[in-house]
Order: C-alpha cells, then structure tokens, then sequence
C-alpha cells in the first residue's frame, strides 16, 4: 500500500509539531510549508520540531504568495493537507487588522484553490476557531451556533470557514473546518495569556520575577490540551463524508482559575504577585466560550483524555524545568 503524503501549514507551531508527530507514528510521509526565515534560522524559527526536523520534507513558501502556495501543492501532491498557518494571535489582530485578515483569508483561499487545481482528491482540513463565535447567546456553542465574532482574527476565521464550505459544495472538496476551542500546551508561544501566566509563575517561584500583569481575569474559555486536539484533525479526515466539528472540553474556567491553578501548582498565592493592567483589555472582549462536542464523539468516538488541572500542572512543571537548565 502506498505510503500517505500530509502537507501541513503551519507546522512550526503548537499545532503544527504535535500533528506532525502524530502523522509519523502512523507512518505517513510529512511536509511542511515553511518561510524562508525559519529555514534560515531553524534554531529559533523551528525549535518546535527540532527533534523530527530529520523525518520531515519542508517547503519554503509564503502563505501571501499563491504562486509559492501552488508550487509546493503541485512538487507535493498530498493525499491529506491540514492548514493550520494564521496569524492566531487575537491581541495583536486588532493591532494589525488588515495584515491580519489578508493574510489569513487569502491564505486560506490560496491552498484551497491550489488544491483544486493540483489535487482535487486531496482532503482538507481547515483550523476554524472558537472566537468565530464571539459574542453568542447560546451556551455551549455547537456547529449549529450562529457566529458573531469579535476581533479582526475571528473575522478572518469566519471568511475562511465559509470558504472552506463554499470549496466544498461548489467543487466537491473533501474540505472540512475543525472548530477548535482553546487547546494550550508547554508549546503554546509566549504572547498568549496561558503560557505567559505559567511562564510567569515560574520566574516568580525561581525569583527571576515578582509581578504578574493581566487584563481580564473574568474572561471564560474552554481550555483543552493540544496533543488531544490534533488527534481530531485526523480523524475528521479519515471519515466517509466531510463535515464541520467542533472540538472543546464542554468545561470553562476564568483566567482568574487559570492564574490560581498555576500558582498553586507551585504553593504560591497568585493574589501577591498578579497586578491588573487595563491595557491588556481587549476593544472587544468575548467573555464566555464553552463548546459541545457531541458530534465528534458521535461520529469518531474523540473526547479529551487531559483535563484542566493536569493542563496547568503539565505547563508550569515544564516552564519550571526549561527555566531551571537555563533555557
């Protein structure tokens, strides 16, 4: 049987690295799209998939190049491609809103008419978001959930969603969107407030620091853990028919829960160290997201394995030892 060939954008991230993994164990073929930079500076660009960098086959490309995009689609012809590249970050989408949505709809648009032209066999998969859905009434949210996001980058989700969809009835895609809801790990980068706190409560705990800044500590998210949700992916493309899903815990937790599990992970009080900073506020705010996910579990059985309090305990030991060796 022929070996299966996955592309994945993206693959330098959280995201990216856990699934890359996972396609290896099963003995797929794995590329990655990559810029150029990271090619060049691999030690920081890619230190994500340092440890697999030798079983991998990258790609220099740029997402906001749909001459580079087609390129690698054609040299690779995949069998699976899972777009995961965006510009995620939801502060700095309202600093940069218009990088922000070029970028991640044309993106978007690129690989699936790449796609269309080169492989049309190929199955895709699309990294929608849980901030598509904003500013909802109806809790937990579903794929049923009218969406009503809230920032530039939850604007620029909803375009490529139905984009996605419009592939996929227009052209006969198999092309689906995962509708993931927070999912966090010791990979998470440093601009989000997960990392950033577990981050934080390391340095105070080893004295490197001693204050901690937030904005909203009322905010309520759904939190999972990324290793669990890339398993999702997978598995939504390796159903009979595409369809849309939503991949969430069904839990939420304020960042003030999130802020007081981390520092108690360490026997600290959170309350001596975390100060509030009204810049961190977002113009927007989206105070509550909790998803359902009764369709994936009914249609491939997915549910987490790792839940909130092993999350936090699993970040903080591991920002504790990256800073103890120095790193």
């Amino acid at each position: 049987m022929a070996i299966k060939k996955a592309l994945i954008t993206g693959i330098t991230g959280q995201d990216g690295s856990y699934l890359a993994e996972l396609l290896l164990e099963k003995g797929y073929e794995v590329h990655g799209v990559v810029r150029r930079v990271a090619l060049e500076d691999p030690q920081h660009r890619m230190y994500r998939i340092r440890h697999i960098a030798d079983r991998l086959k990258l790609h220099a490309a740029s997402l906001e190049s749909y001459a580079s995009v087609f390129k690698v689609v054609e040299t690779v012809r995949p069998d699976e491609c899972y777009h995961l590249a965006a510009q995620s970050f939801v502060s700095y989408s309202f600093e940069d809103e218009f990088s922000t949505i070029e970028t991640n709809i044309n993106g978007t648009h690129y690989i699936l008419s790449a796609i269309k032209q080169n492989t049309p066999d190929c199955r895709l998969y699309f990294a929608a978001s849980s901030e598509m859905f904003g500013l909802t009434r109806e809790s937990p949210q579903d794929e049923d959930t009218v969406f009503h996001p809230r920032s530039p980058y939850g604007i620029s989700k909803v375009a490529g969603y139905h984009l996605t969809l419009n592939y996929r009835e227009a052209y006969d895609l198999f092309a689906c969107s995962g509708i993931l809801f927070n999912h966090e790990s010791p990979r998470r980068g440093y601009e989000f407030v997960t990392r950033k706190i577990t981050n934080f409560a390391a340095q105070i705990k080893l004295g490197l620091a001693d204050k901690l800044p937030l904005g909203n500590l009322e905010a309520k998210r759904d939190w999972g853990f990324a290793g669990d949700y890339v398993e999702a992916m997978w598995l939504m493309l390796q159903q009979d028919a595409p369809r849309d899903y939503v991949i969430a815990t069904g839990e939420t937790r304020t960042v003030r829960d999130f802020v007081k599990t981390a520092f108690e992970c360490l026997d600290m009080d959170w309350e001596k160290h975390v100060i509030l900073d009204e810049d961190l506020f977002r113009p927007a705010e989206v105070n509550e997201l909790r998803g359902n996910c009764a369709r994936a579990h009914a249609d491939f059985g997915w549910e987490p394995e790792i839940r909130f309090s092993e999350l936090v305990d699993m970040m903080v030991k591991s920002d504790l030892e990256r800073l103890k060796r120095g790193a």
